[in-house]
């Protein structure tokens, strides 16, 4: 169940993001069909955990499709569109039902608004939206500057020192429940621990551009 929810929340990153850039309603419409295939699995009590996890998925990606199909060029949207599915989730959950999936929504909710207050605690917002307009014209040359900039900013010492403040609260966070062993909660460290992952990646990325 962690290893499933740590690729849940990485994989697509790098298969999304590409795909909706170039066909963002190709995107939006396969939202519908994870949605038919986790009640299909969700049928059969062999596959029915494997169900959970993937209607918690595919909140994440209906987020992702509308946000990064349409409105990448605002950050000040990115965290309420990525909320989209949190009423239906708190609602799942006070009902005691779909545990697994809604906490894995939770996590991966939770590794995004960490990362989204690192983004505005160093003033990385404005660069967030170079990068976009950038991307929108099809001008690679200007990315590496963008980049640059960036990690420039992260590389001070105020940047450096929330950096580590906001890994160390993420890794915590995903830690504690791993006592547990309860499914959900290993589904809600996984994607929050993948949430460390995809950061890093892009961090790297971004260092060796």
């Amino acid at each position: 169940m962690l290893a499933a929810a740590v690729v849940l929340v990485s994989v697509p990153v790098f298969v999304q993001a590409p795909l909706v850039r170039l066909v963002p309603w190709l995107s939006l419409v396969m939202t519908l069909g994870w949605l038919l295939l986790s009640l299909q699995l969700l049928k059969r009590p062999a596959s029915e955990r494997w169900g959970d996890l993937l209607i918690g998925f595919t909140w994440t990606w209906l987020a992702g499709s509308v946000y990064w199909g349409w409105f990448r060029w605002e950050p000040l949207l990115h965290l309420p569109i990525e909320a989209i599915g949190l009423p239906i989730a708190i609602w799942g959950v006070a009902r005691n039902s779909g545990k697994i999936g809604n906490f894995f929504y939770f996590g991966s909710l939770f590794g995004t608004v960490v990362t989204d207050v690192y983004f505005y605690l160093v003033d990385l917002i404005p660069y967030w939206r170079q990068l976009m307009q950038v991307n929108a014209q099809a001008d690679p040359d200007a990315v590496q500057p963008i980049f640059q900039n960036a990690i420039a900013q992260m590389q001070t010492p105020w940047g450096s020192g929330w950096a580590i403040v906001l890994v160390s609260i993420l890794f915590a966070v995903a830690m504690l429940p791993l006592f547990s062993r309860q499914l959900h909660w290993w589904a809600f460290s996984g994607a929050v621990l993948s949430t460390i992952l995809v950061d890093s990646l892009f961090w790297l990325a971004a260092t060796a551009s």
